[in-house]
């Protein structure tokens, strides 16, 4: 079988991180990925070992051109099936393309935004087959109209790594300029709105009042940069919150943070929850989207209510206060990631709606 995924995004996100799992998965049981992506592309790069890689000029939404360069790579290729996974054009254009050269497509869903429900009947017409990636996104492409038949749900997975035993502490607070025993908390998300890092800094003052020297890491990047360095400056944070950049070292970084904090106003499920939990670190997260999915509350860690920075920090500090407890859900969120969302599990969820349509 042959598959050709498509991803129009820059950056090695979640998402792209989501298609390298599926091809690497997917060329270990003989399938063969053709990847077609944006010129420049982080995954263009990562992705050579497990696909033949197409790299194309992708320009957004009204890129009408994209549909011509699409077709060419489809009539070079021969795949069985067309796996579009990102918005950014791909969905209606890539959708286009395969209805025009006749071949089976799948688009996978991963924000649990709300569509109209013109859009819903007009744009997944395109598409054979609806994956969303969590449940509650599957509940919002039902409410907007997508028919029944055509949706499946499959779970975003983590790979399975090691467990570190003996996170190194010391070369953490060295990197980042930390103090020893000082709490750290750590967001890893795109800097931008959606992802509610202005919460958190909202919530820091009741949060300090208990522990003065907690520690925030900002691990990530985004169009929102600007705009958090001077909210931070704005309530004279700058000594306890910083950006600390986009880092491909996370799975060194997470094992040396005390809490987890997702404090998403949306998320369609959040792979950085269960990198979190794989590490074995305790999670407060807004019990939006299909983050409830991922964690489970008063278990591997807390769910609080979006946009409400009280109960972010109440949730924080008990957490901070509570060593053993921290260390309780760390474990248990291991064993909860390791049962539900290893990369064998998406893996397979996605051949089988591909097997349904071949």
């Amino acid at each position: 079988m042959r598959i050709l995924h498509v991803e129009g995004g820059r950056n090695f996100y979640g998402g792209a991180h989501q298609i390298l799992l599926l091809m690497e998965g997917l060329k270990s049981r003989g399938i063969e990925n053709i990847l077609a992506c944006r010129r420049g592309s982080e995954l263009s790069r990562l992705a050579s070992s497990v696909a033949e890689v197409k790299p194309i000029s992708m320009r957004g939404d009204l890129d009408v051109g994209l549909i011509l360069r699409l077709i060419k790579v489809i009539r070079e290729s021969h795949p069985d099936v067309i796996h579009l996974h990102s918005r950014i054009g791909a969905d209606v254009m890539g959708g286009i393309a395969a209805r025009l050269a006749g071949v089976p497509v799948v688009h996978s869903r991963r924000q649990d935004n709300p569509e109209s429900r013109l859009a819903v009947a007009l744009k997944y017409r395109l598409h054979d087959r609806i994956i969303a990636i969590s449940k509650a996104i599957g509940q919002v492409l039902l409410k907007e109209g997508l028919p029944e038949q055509k949706l499946r749900c499959v779970l975003d997975a983590v790979e399975i790594t090691p467990r570190i035993e003996i996170p190194d502490r010391a070369w953490f607070n060295k990197e980042f300029g930390l103090e020893s025993g000082a709490p750290v908390l750590g967001v890893v998300a795109q800097l931008i709105p959606r992802k509610g890092h202005r919460v958190l800094i909202e919530a820091m003052p009741e949060i300090l009042e208990a522990f003065p020297d907690t520690q925030v890491l900002f691990f990530g990047k985004g169009a929102g940069a600007a705009e958090l360095e001077a909210l931070i400056h704005q309530k004279s944070l700058s000594r306890s919150v910083r950006l600390a950049g986009f880092r491909e070292d996370l799975e060194r970084i997470l094992p040396c943070i005390d809490v987890l904090v997702h404090p998403a106003l949306r998320e369609g499920m959040g792979v950085s929850l269960l990198q979190a939990q794989l590490a074995r670190v305790a999670v407060v997260a807004s019990a939006v989207g299909g983050i409830p999915e991922a964690i489970e509350d008063g278990v591997t860690g807390f769910l609080v209510p979006p946009d409400n920075p009280l109960s972010l920090s109440r949730a924080i500090v008990r957490l901070i206060g509570n060593p053993a407890l921290r260390k309780r859900m760390g474990e248990r969120g291991r064993m909860f990631v390791e049962s539900h969302f290893s990369s064998d599990h998406m893996v397979e969820g996605n051949l089988a709606v591909y097997r349904e349509l071949v």
